[in-house]
């Protein structure tokens, strides 16, 4: 053995590992990107549950409400004069409504602060009229009578006169009548704000000199908020 010098002759020992650290790469976070990740989840927390708990409350309050449509109908309708001149294009009308207004509501009342009530002839207003302000209570029925008398400029091309004169052979017109009101809610002690709910009712009605009709089908108007 001691001809080998102190020389080894066995398998290669390999050189030691070298280990590298690169900055900005692992688990640690960029402070700025992870308050912004934070915030933006504390954001989305929050309108989550704002979302739920309005979901909650509707849920509670038509429970308790149970809100119901408000039915209008034309109940009546007496048309006297229904007069066009072609010679100055004017309308001679003396024509009278009887109106219901069914609130269904056990626990809402309804405010009408105003009421417009317009009268149309083929897409025509031909009358307008201010009805009366008042309060409607809990499952209550109100009443309108609007009223439209006098003459008015209206411009009908060629076809609605045609229609205007089928009509006055007939004897029957069709109408409609507009109201367009502004309303508040009282449900207990709070009071909405104003809505501006929009009522159409299209009905026919027979011409006759005097006296009350008794052709004249009841008609049920269709409200539009």
């Amino acid at each position: 053995m001691s001809n080998l010098n102190g020389a080894y002759y066995g398998p290669s020992i390999p050189p030691p590992s070298k280990s590298y650290h690169r900055h900005g790469r692992g688990s640690s976070c960029n402070p700025c990107s992870c308050l912004f990740g934070c915030l933006c989840n504390c954001i989305f927390q929050i309108i989550f549950t704002i979302l739920i708990v309005l979901g909650v409350i509707a849920l509670v309050l038509w429970l308790v409400l149970r809100p119901n449509k408000v039915n209008f109908y034309v109940t009546d309708a007496t048309l006297t004069q229904f007069d066009y001149s072609t010679t100055n294009n004017t309308l001679y009308y003396d024509l009278a409504l009887n109106m219901t207004i069914r609130n269904p509501n056990k626990r809402i009342g309804i405010y009408y602060d105003s009421i417009e009530a317009r009268g149309m002839y083929q897409g025509q207003r031909f009358a307008s009229q201010n009805l009366e302000r008042f309060y409607q209570g809990h499952k209550n029925t109100s009443y309108l009578h609007p009223v439209f008398k006098g003459q008015n400029l209206v411009l009908l091309g060629d076809r609605e006169k045609t229609n205007y004169n089928n009509e006055k052979n007939l004897g029957i017109y069709e109408m409609e009548m507009k109201l367009y009101m502004r309303i508040r809610l009282k449900i207990g002690w709070i009071k909405t704000h104003k809505i501006k709910p929009k009522i159409e009712c299209d009905f026919k009605v027979p011409l006759e000199s005097s006296g009350r009709s008794d052709n004249f089908e009841v008609t049920r108007c269709h409200l539009d908020w």
